[in-house]
């Protein structure tokens, strides 16, 4: 297959550029214009180096494939790039995503798998044909969030029509993923669920971890503003609360900022930022120590599911 050139001179299109396109088809398109850069995330060097290894595939696919011969000996589709994002929330994967998007000079098409569903059989994976028509259409990234919903491991006893939809719509999707000339990023909480068949397709896997001290340190910065007015020391938070993430320290601070204003103070109090933490940090605790179900799923085969399909179309 002839490598795809890239156009390093194209820009992000406008979200106004797709508010009237397939508009008597009633498809609905989230499209979203990257809104970070590197300067904006707060990551490990391991992880940002792993992000820069993706954007210099895109970058260095000519060299690679072309005059380093890559090509000869990978015969699958060479254009393709696709990578997960996986690890706990507020860990900064949808930011990376961002990020990605825009070293790219591409937008983000944002896919809610919520929203492909239909309770009719056959039909959500004719919406994620469209999703991956439209994206290519408009030179988009495809962003799959919370893609475990989308990937998870196929249903083995089939009883019902819905367990057949599900299995179809995984069977499409991997076809789809092997032709697409294109760029799709996935991000998960749940890599575990995710179905072998899609792992061995994905070529970048990143894991995106809960901060150290010092990218603690460097969010805590990030978040409470110079403007704002307080005597917050900032190291002994970041030392003192482990286990926490980007987020977490975002609606701390947030939290922390409202009820000093509430309580009409001239600043925010250091107690009120620990106070804020601690209260997500207890809540984050009783969560995970809540009972919750775990269906076990097994794999089956893609040639038992399009035999299913073949029965069905007759």
């Amino acid at each position: 297959m002839p490598l795809k050139k890239i156009d390093k001179s194209s820009k992000p299109l406008e979200t106004k550029d797709y508010k009237n396109y397939n508009k008597e088809k009633s498809e609905n398109f989230l499209i979203e214009i990257p809104k970070y850069t590197f300067k904006d995330i707060v990551l490990a060097n391991q992880v940002k180096s792993k992000i820069k290894d993706i954007i210099y595939f895109k970058k260095n696919q000519e060299k690679v494939f072309n005059e380093w011969g890559l090509s000869s000996v990978i015969h699958e589709n060479i254009n393709k790039l696709v990578v997960n994002l996986y690890g706990p929330p507020g860990t900064g994967k949808t930011m990376a995503a961002h990020v990605i998007a825009n070293e790219m000079k591409q937008n983000l098409l944002i896919v809610n798998y919520s929203e492909l569903e239909s309770k009719y059989v056959g039909e959500t994976a004719k919406n994620i044909e469209k999703v991956f028509k439209f994206a290519k259409e408009k030179n988009l990234i495809i962003f799959f969030d919370e893609a475990d919903a989308i990937l998870s491991k196929r249903v083995t006893n089939m009883s019902h029509s819905t367990d057949v939809s599900v299995n179809q719509t995984r069977s499409v999707l991997l076809m789809l993923m092997n032709d697409y000339d294109g760029i799709i990023l996935f991000a998960t909480n749940f890599i575990s669920n995710f179905d072998e068949a899609f792992m061995r397709r994905i070529q970048f896997h990143i894991k995106f971890e809960l901060p150290d001290q010092k990218c603690r340190e460097l969010l805590w910065k990030k978040y409470i503003p110079e403007k704002m007015p307080n005597n917050v020391d900032i190291h002994k938070l970041s030392y003192q609360y482990k286990g926490i993430s980007g987020s977490d320290i975002s609606n701390a601070v947030m939290n922390a900022a409202f009820k000093a204003a509430r309580l009409e103070e001239e600043y925010v109090d250091e107690k009120y930022f620990f106070e804020a933490i601690q209260n997500i940090i207890k809540s984050k605790k009783e969560n995970k120590s809540s009972t919750r179900e775990i269906i076990s799923e097994k794999i089956v085969t893609e040639d038992y599911v399009n035999s299913v399909l073949k029965k069905e179309e007759r």
